[in-house]
């Protein structure tokens, strides 16, 4: 029997919660033009669930990743982490972005370890730390090196392991693939899905890209824009590892095509903003 796609009930059962996001909106003057980016974004994410954000560009996907790591305040709603209120970012919240932002005067081990910094951890036991992570990336033979010496896909293994050495409750990651070839990136994506399963952190990733949705999330939260909302919770259910080869997979992509082109739509004007994207 083939596996379908499948919208979640508020009745179906989920990890508990730890992000809870309730009516978050965000609303921007630029010149005399007031910008509706987001408007009442409610979800929760469990403890260990991947969850993919998916929508157009413009829809505020980055917008939500900067309110939840605490960047901005929403104009309204609320954001809670364990409970408990975001006001301001936190380590337990981690952003990976699109650009690596890794520093270029500091070796692969260095810019791993920087997170450690003010955290009270002696030489020794920053320094083991800091071995476990460069292991736990497949780094141990580019430790020295500098940002500019190693490859794209490397650096991207050197800004995650940067934020998982803080041991985040969350990781918020915007787009962090996207500007690597087909291959390597598929090779990340492959990479985080080992990392997630050994590690267990709860992850919301931003992509545009559905074929990246289907091949990592436990649910795609899809959004429309004009304003940006969530339109449909969707659970993935195709078994892991994915093969993006067989007709249960294509036929994922092919449902969430269908909702993108029919769910980004609004009665408000747009405006270009690049907060919103």
């Amino acid at each position: 029997m083939s596996t379908r796609l499948k919208l979640i009930s508020t009745r179906a059962a989920r990890p508990q919660a730890v992000l809870d996001i309730k009516g978050v909106s965000q609303i921007f003057r630029v010149a005399q033009t007031t910008c509706h980016a987001l408007e009442n974004v409610s979800f929760q994410a469990g403890t260990g669930e991947l969850i993919c954000i998916l929508g157009p560009s413009g829809c505020g996907k980055s917008t939500l990743l900067k309110i939840l790591s605490g960047f901005i305040a929403p104009s309204a709603g609320k954001v809670a982490l364990n409970g408990l209120p975001v006001f301001r970012p936190g380590p337990d919240r981690c952003v990976v972005f699109q650009e690596d932002a890794l520093f270029p005067w500091l070796t692969v081990a260095e810019n791993i370890a920087f997170g450690l910094k003010g955290r009270g951890l002696g030489s020794q036991s920053a320094r083991q730390e800091t071995e476990r992570f460069l292991s736990l990336v497949n780094l141990e033979a580019f430790a020295d090196y500098l940002p500019r010496e190693v490859s794209g896909g490397m650096k991207q293994r050197v800004a995650l392991a940067r934020v998982l050495i803080l041991n985040p409750k969350v990781l918020l990651m915007d787009e962090p693939f996207a500007a690597l070839d087909a291959q390597t990136r598929e090779e990340m994506q492959n990479f985080l899905l080992a990392l997630w399963k050994k590690l267990s952190h709860t992850i919301l990733f931003v992509t545009h890209d559905v074929a990246e949705a289907v091949t990592l999330a436990d649910r795609i939260l899809v959004m429309g824009k004009n304003p940006g909302r969530i339109r449909h919770d969707i659970a993935v259910t195709l078994k892991r590892p994915r093969m993006r080869e067989t007709d249960d997979f294509h036929h994922h992509c092919k449902r969430l095509y269908a909702l993108l082109r029919t769910g980004d739509t609004g009665g408000m004007q747009s405006c270009q903003n690049p907060r919103m994207s």
